[in-house]
């Protein structure tokens, strides 16, 4: 049955769909000229880049890397076969190199499609629909769908109602929806969330379903990308649509993508191809004759009593998931109500699709081969206690200790290295958000940390076979990039001149990646031509290893001291949180400098993980440093000496290595963050600046930190313009670039 709301709701999204003709035309080209990676907003990107456990550095190396011919896969021979996991296909995937799909990619499509259910309404108007579990006990479905509580009431949701992999149909089992206990709706979002009964009408547990959680963060689609929809069309079996959707527009409520084949259906799920709801879809975009009528399949003008079926279509229209959790979040609910919305806004924090309960058993239920047997049933239900809490893991399920797991997903596997410089956290210490979004990287059986360490060791692993530095292409780079400056150089003033290399340096830094010396500065960035690291300041040589391996560990460290922290603190305030964050950082600090210290810029972003002023630094000397700024002793005096350097109260520091480096540095963050220093007397003053200066001139750029430039511009699009052209550093008038 086609209803008035589905009508209007056709109408609304063709409205939408139409008045975004020409940022989908965009949208199009850039997917055309510089693909996926580079056509949506950088910081989507870069969220999205993390959920995969991927980063900028990875991704730059993937690109310059030739497809191989057979699959479009990259990084040919640079990754060991054991290494090459589920994120890094789901990158190459994501970027259009690899159209080959992991097996788990499979059974976690097959745990994710058993949450979805179809929607029947009984007895007056009756009709079908589409819903998937959201929480232990709440079904989301459209507001077309189950309009109000009246509706609802008369509705069912049928799972297992399928095809199985013997060509038969198991018995659906049948769930019937409970509106008194939880009902909301809301028109315009075309969402409704009902209470669905603990057990089935033959006494089934509805927790055996599993369900899929609703996370608000962003990151999980970005334009270009392929989604998957698994549905019930026009009320018939499960069926999934995959890789055949590709999002072409990101509105703020509302997601499109358009594809060559069938439409979704009402209520469906909208998947990434790592199985998380990107959006509730809700609508097709409907073809229209020149007047403005929608048009059935057959060309003739469409009504409703034609039937959705018969609609022709040119896209579909999803409500975007973080919009329906904002929404519900905002409802003003009391008592159970609130308890079971509390449920569903936790459900994003603990559980993935692939970690949905996994019953033991032949993987794809048949009508022989039923979903669980009577025993589980008993037992899952028991524990559930009628809430739909998960129940126990089943013997021989992988990841029993931890949830359930896809068991074909591979981890990546540690390069054995030096030891540590920072002792590891004791046993049992938390997981802490690394680069990899942590509930995918428990869905895979890591700890975040772990898996931000597996992840760092294949980047080094990645960029072992690139060329260290290519210098004819990086001169075509370079000639382009400073093309506009050198246009309006004839004439302009040291400030004009100022202006428009700050100007140039803040438009491109089109990426902005968050602080993550791990995985961005060792792995490559920073690597010396005979690919090790030196630290910045006494010169001494490391296995990039050695200092990935110590920055986990002291991650760890800082997860588990901050768990103690927020336990001894009951509601501790934002000063209080920031005290103990700089206080960890510097009990636990990592083997990374900041030439310009974080408390001068009150460790914000994007400054604190800009890379033209990261460098690879032993702890040792990263604490000897402090926040002291530069400067220069004369042969004699009592300075402290170190093998770092040496400093004094009153005057600074002085390294014993890096000084071209360090100057060139802090010359691009004056550029690039005019205002943020020398506004305190222990930070840097403008009568530091001919110190800087000398040290630029006297100890010149060479490979590495060509390698590095080249490497921050491929990552984060800018580049530092006293190593691309040293003679620029005296032509500028930095009197405008202190606070």
């Amino acid at each position: 049955m086609v209803t008035a709301e589905y009508v209007s709701q056709l109408s609304a999204a063709g409205s939408r769909y139409a008045g975004r003709t020409e940022a989908r035309t965009e949208t199009a080209r850039k997917l055309d000229s510089r693909g996926v990676l580079h056509t949506d907003e950088p910081s989507r990107v870069t969220r999205r880049l993390e959920r995969l456990g991927a980063d900028w550095s990875l991704a730059a190396a993937m690109e310059r890397t030739p497809p191989l011919a057979s699959t479009g896969a990259g990084l040919d021979g640079a990754v060991a076969p054991e290494h090459f996991g589920a994120g890094m296909l789901g990158l190459e995937r994501l970027m259009g190199r690899n159209d080959l799909i992991d097996v788990g990619f499979l059974e976690a499509g097959w745990l994710a499609s058993r949450s979805v259910g179809r929607v029947v309404v009984r007895g007056r108007g009756a009709h079908y629909g589409t819903g998937f579990l959201v929480s232990p006990s709440l079904l989301l479905t459209n507001n077309h769908v189950l309009r109000d509580q009246e509706e609802a009431a008369r509705g069912v949701v049928e799972f297992n109602f399928q095809t199985g992999a013997d060509g038969t149909a198991p018995d659906p089992v049948a769930f019937c929806l409970e509106p008194s206990r939880f009902f909301a709706t809301d028109r315009d979002l075309d969402y409704t969330v009902v209470a669905v009964a603990a057990r089935s009408t033959e006494g089934k547990p509805l927790a055996a379903f599993g369900m899929l959680p609703l996370d608000e963060a962003q990151g999980k689609a970005i334009l270009g990308e392929m989604v998957n929809i698994v549905q019930h069309p026009n009320g018939e079996p499960k069926q999934l649509a995959l890789r055949e959707n590709r999002v072409m527009d990101l509105l703020e409520t509302f997601v499109h993508y358009e594809t060559d084949t069938a439409p979704g259906s009402s209520g469906s799920p909208v998947f990434n191809d790592q199985w998380e709801v990107v959006a509730l879809h809700h609508s097709a975009v409907p073809l229209t004759d020149g007047d403005g009528h929608y048009l059935a399949l057959d060309g003739t003008r469409w009504t409703p009593e034609t039937g959705e079926q018969n609609l022709a279509w040119k896209a579909n229209e999803g409500v975007r998931a973080s919009r329906v959790v904002r929404a519900l979040r905002d409802l003003p609910l009391t008592g159970a109500p609130d308890a079971l919305r509390a449920e569903l806004l936790e459900a994003a924090t603990t559980r993935h699709p692939a970690g949905a309960p996994f019953p033991a058993g032949p993987p794809f239920p048949s009508a022989s081969t039923p979903a669980w047997t009577p025993a589980e049933t008993e037992t899952a239900a028991e524990t559930a206690g009628g809430a739909g809490t998960p129940g126990p893991v089943p013997s021989g399920t992988p990841g029993a200790a931890t949830g359930w797991t896809v068991p074909l997903r591979l981890d990546l596997t540690v390069v054995p290295g030096t030891a540590p410089a920072v002792a590891p956290a004791a046993a049992g210490a938390p997981p802490v958000p690394g680069p990899e979004h942590p509930r995918t990287a428990r869905a895979a059986g890591r700890a975040p940390t772990a898996a931000g360490l597996g992840a760092a060791l294949v980047d080094l692993e990645a960029g072992a076979s690139r060329p260290y530095y290519d210098r004819a292409a990086d001169e075509i780079a370079r000639e382009t990039y400073y093309a506009a400056v050198r246009e309006s150089m004839p004439g302009a003033s040291p400030a004009e001149l100022r202006s428009l290399l700050a100007e140039l340096l803040e438009s491109s830094h089109l990426r902005r990646p968050a602080y993550q010396p791990m995985r961005l500065v060792y792995p490559w960035v920073d690597l010396h031509p005979d690919r090790r690291l030196r630290s910045l300041y006494s010169g001494k040589s490391f296995d990039p290893v050695e200092f990935i391996r110590a920055d986990a560990a002291a991650e760890a460290a800082r997860a588990a001291r901050w768990q103690e922290f927020l336990l001894r603190e009951s509601a501790p305030g934002p000063g209080a949180l920031a005290a103990e964050s700089a206080a960890l950082e510097a009990a636990l600090p990592y083997n990374c400098e900041h030439v310009v210290p974080q408390s001068w810029f009150e460790r914000r972003e994007p400054m604190r993980g800009d890379l033209h002023h990261l460098f690879a630094c032993e702890t040792g000397c990263n604490s000897f440093r402090g926040n002291f700024p530069y400067t220069d002793f004369p042969d004699f005096g009592e300075a402290l000496r170190h093998d770092c350097g040496r400093r004094e109260q009153e005057r600074g520091f002085e390294p014993s290595a890096g000084k071209g480096a360090a100057a060139r540095a802090t010359l691009y963050f004056l550029l690039r963050y005019p205002g943020r220093v020398g506004d305190a007397a222990r930070e840097l003053t403008p009568g530091r600046l001919e110190l800087l200066l000398a040290w630029h001139e006297a100890d010149p750029a060479g490979e590495w930190e060509l390698h590095r430039n080249a490497a921050i511009a491929e990552i984060q699009g800018n580049r530092n313009p006293l190593i691309d052209h040293p003679g620029w550093a005296r032509a500028v008038d930095y009197s405008a670039a202190w606070a």
